[in-house]
């Protein structure tokens, strides 16, 4: 009976006891095995903009903020906005929904397209999306800042959707109704093109739709275009790295 009370005993004080410094990197190195490839892969993203929104509180930056950290076809700063916009939300809401969706199809991304070619993918959907916007903007003449990752969060949606069109889905605060990622992809597409046709200002539309269109592509076609044709530059470049010339 002593021993059964001092083992209680151990149990309660473990409980307790606050975690000490080892036991806590233990838990974190034991939630971060059990990620995903993809998980761990957007974990970095995601993290990048955290900080981009934590730096919209900051009121002494907020020049710097608007001026490369929003994308408007009027201002000074065309470029560097096109990348650094895709990282930025001022409002949680839109981050934290951009980012759950990012973190939802994380896995199904990376184990079709690979950790390097996402991550090559996500960024230059920020760019390409970015530029639709420009576009439209330029040809209605309604200038304006936008920021967000939704237009390059759109293409890896259109690419999991065209690539696994059977899967099932569902809405988070509506888990009981499911529909096929194929169907899914119709209805955004279809929403978006209403709302730029009408001039809706609820989003970006026009970075969605080039973000969905280039996301269509890329899966039917970019790959073998683009990915697949870069091996023998790739090859090239690691001979050049492995046997530099020699001076003189």
């Amino acid at each position: 009976m002593k021993n059964y009370l001092d083992d209680m005993r151990a149990d309660w004080l473990e409980r307790i006891q606050p975690a000490k410094h080892g036991d806590f990197r233990k838990q974190v190195n034991e939630w971060w095995n059990s990620l995903s490839d993809g998980q761990k892969t957007v974990s970095g993203i995601i993290a990048a903009n955290i900080l981009v929104f934590c730096c919209w509180r900051v009121p002494s930056i907020q020049r710097i903020m608007v001026r490369y950290f929003t994308s408007n076809p009027a201002s000074n700063n065309l470029c560097l906005p096109m990348i650094l916009s895709t990282f930025s939300h001022f409002s949680l809401f839109h981050m934290a929904a951009n980012m759950y969706v990012l973190w939802t199809f994380s896995s199904s991304i990376v184990s079709i397209l690979g950790q390097e070619q996402f991550l090559a993918l996500y960024m230059s959907a920020g760019v390409v999306s970015t530029f639709a916007s420009y576009v439209c903007k330029a040809a209605t003449g309604r200038f304006g800042p936008s920021l967000g990752a939704s237009g390059a969060i759109m293409t890896i949606l259109a690419v999991v959707c065209t690539k696994m069109p059977e899967a099932k889905l569902a809405i988070i605060f509506l888990p009981m109704f499911t529909f096929t990622a194929g169907n899914a992809l119709k209805v955004i597409i279809s929403l978006d093109s209403m709302g730029l046709l009408l001039g809706w200002n609820f989003f970006d539309h026009a970075a969605h739709l080039g973000g969905a269109l280039l996301g269509i592509w890329y899966a039917l076609y970019g790959h073998e275009l683009i990915w697949k044709k870069r091996e023998p530059l790739v090859k090239i470049w690691h001979e050049f790295r492995s046997n530099p010339p020699r001076s003189g």
